[in-house]
């Protein structure tokens, strides 16, 4: 030892040094102590297909499904929600607690945990950044400046003291003031946020619980500017972007900075559940060390990736379950000779179609144009899309509200009901008279024509083929303009598409997250169709003052849904019956209803 020591030097030139370099020791053992130990494994590859591209990882600035399936991983909430509870239920994320709820329902105070630090950038300038209160008020305020067209700006608007009035300010100026101090969002501190609501919002946990609320630095987005931060998401979660081709192939990683969590859920469902709380309990948090996303857009593709072993948990496209289940529901022996597992649920979810109340063809609010949509709807035949292009993995669609959410109604029946007989009388008595070429024309006597939008994959042909049979029922000419999903998106949030197909996924279990498609101030965020009906409005904003237990709100939804039944302004089809197909050596997989994420709370064994 004393070589090791010897510099040439000696007496308190030595010593100094030396208790100089004992420190040092002391000092690194202390880091390795309190920085957080990863328990994810490299090895361990987690590798699925979204069958939809994603657009971005903005989270104030997109609403698809697939985007912010990433961005779960990688921005966290106030809020989230319990894996395994059924029906869905509310915990604290990065909030200590629930929060203290205070002022007749109209205050919400939360308290951050200390110590949650964000993923090292460039935008950090070397520092390290800790996650902050003042985070999840920028975050609100990028929702509601006007330049993100955020389509969830409808959850704050109108609820937060002074913000709408910044808000408006914005739109004069142009420039929204993210340093305004307004009195329904005030940090006492770095680690409390105190938000003061206009009136109570019985809902508002759901906000903050919601992934686009998730929290992201000011640092971030005025390094990178707004038009480019979404291909650099940087949070505090448990994952971090390592690769992005877009429309092609998405890889995270483990963020080995992440604080971890135990894993300790409860069964909610035993004969599922429990296998996954013996797999998984006491379990450091995140498992998977990286998580491989390819979009493959063709269904017979992912049915073949997933049969050659290269994903490892499928949703089983409808054109493929005859070749995975069998008529008593069970997956065929060749699926469980290889130890494959079949999980089953009904998505909180509705697909429609939607037509563009602005439109000159199809748009309008006149007795002849509701004649119109309320007659290609019932031309529709729901019950070959279940059985023909789904292979009965789909329930009926009665209402917006799907079940499993609160304010759907079982009972309920639409009124547009499959009936091309009563569709042909309804056009014959509002002028749609037909041509000499045996096609109707409008009641000015000009062509009618109905172009949809549509994707480019056979899927998408096989509906175009439903929807060109339905037309020619009716003796209406349909044509389809195929299009990215993008693409179709952008110019459906301008009012700039006739008609096109789209699903919505509760992002919180409230019929309110469904009706709000509908409402007329949405148009141009989730409100794709542009539909405003003062009726409709009307009656939106009587249940949104009321508690989700009321039973007047029941009521409400349902004269919403009649409402907007009565304007034609959906064809509504759907709700999807998800069957996944997951290979033996995934554990603790289960289809949550709001969270997408899974991995998050899974592991993998050995490939066999």
């Amino acid at each position: 030892m004393r070589g090791f020591f010897h510099t040439g030097q000696s007496g308190p030139t030595m010593r100094r040094r030396f208790a100089t370099l004992v420190r040092g020791i002391v000092a690194a053992v202390a880091l390795a102590v309190a920085a957080p130990t990863p328990a994810a494994d490299p090895s361990k590859v987690y590798r699925i297909a979204f069958p939809v591209a994603e657009t971005s990882f903005d989270p104030a600035r997109v609403s698809d499904l697939y985007s912010n399936t990433v961005n779960e991983a990688i921005f966290e909430r106030l809020l989230s929600y319990d894996y395994l509870a059924r029906p869905a239920k509310v915990v604290p994320m990065v909030a200590e607690a629930m929060p203290k709820v205070t002022d007749g329902g109209r205050t919400y105070t939360f308290t951050l945990r200390k110590g949650i630090h964000y993923t090292p950038d460039p935008a950090f300038k070397g520092k390290r950044r800790e996650l902050v209160a003042g985070d999840f008020a920028y975050m609100i305020k990028r929702h509601a400046d006007p330049r993100n067209r955020s389509p969830w700006a409808f959850m704050i608007e109108g609820k937060i003291e002074g913000l709408d009035a910044l808000i408006e300010r914005a739109k004069k100026t142009g420039a929204f003031d993210y340093d305004a101090t307004i009195p329904g969002l005030r940090t006492p501190d770095a680690h409390t946020l105190v938000i003061r609501l206009v009136a109570p919002d019985y809902l508002f946990n759901y906000t903050v619980a919601h992934v686009p609320f998730g929290a992201m630095a000011r640092e971030v987005v005025e390094h990178y500017g707004v038009e480019e931060v979404g291909g650099h998401p940087v949070g505090t979660g448990p994952y971090v972007l390592r690769e992005w081709k877009r429309a092609s192939r998405i890889v995270l990683e483990a963020n080995p900075d992440y604080r971890g969590f135990t894993w300790d859920f409860v069964a909610a469902e035993p004969a599922w559940d429990d296998r996954l709380v013996r797999d998984m309990r006491g379990k450091k948090m995140p498992q998977i060390g990286r998580v491989e996303i390819s979009i493959i857009e063709e269904d017979q593709s992912r049915w073949l990736a997933f049969g050659g072993r290269e994903l490892d948990v499928l949703s089983l496209p409808g054109t493929f379950r005859p070749q995975a289940v069998g008529p008593d529901g069970e997956l065929l022996p060749r699926w469980k000779a290889e130890g494959v597992s079949l999980y089953k649920a009904i998505d909180p979810e509705i697909t429609y179609t939607f037509f563009n109340f602005r439109d000159p063809v199809v748009g309008g609010y006149t007795v002849e144009k509701m004649a119109l949509r309320r007659a290609i709807i019932m031309a529709y035949n729901v019950r070959e899309e279940i059985e023909i292009v789904r292979k009965g993995q789909a329930r009926q669609a009665e209402m917006p509200v799907p079940a499993g959410v609160v304010g759907h109604d079982p009972d309920y029946r639409t009124i547009n009901r499959y009936d091309p007989d009563l569709a042909n009388k309804l056009l014959d008595r509002f002028g749609y008279a037909k041509g000499p070429d045996g096609w109707r024309r409008l009641p000015d006597g000009k062509p009618l024509v109905i172009r949809q939008a549509t994707g480019t994959t056979q899927i998408d042909r096989t509906f175009n083929e439903l929807w060109k049979k339905a037309a020619d029922t009716i003796h209406v000419r349909m044509v389809f303009d195929s299009g990215k999903f993008g693409d179709n998106l952008k110019q459906a949030k301008a009012c700039q598409l006739m008609m096109w197909g789209a699903a919505w996924t509760a992002d919180y279990p409230d019929g309110e997250n469904f009706m709000q498609l509908l409402y007329g101030p949405n148009t141009g965020q989730s409100n794709n169709g542009c539909y405003e009906s003062r009726a409709f409005d009307a009656l939106y904003d009587k249940a949104r003052a009321l508690p989700p237990e009321a039973p007047e709100r029941n009521r409400l939804f349902l004269e919403m849904t009649r409402q907007m039944e009565v304007d034609g302004a959906w064809s509504m089809h759907v709700s999807r019956e998800r069957n996944q197909m997951i290979r033996p050596w995934v554990m603790g997989y289960k289809k949550h209803p709001i969270l997408h994420g899974e991995w998050l709370y899974m592991d993998l064994g050995p490939r066999t």
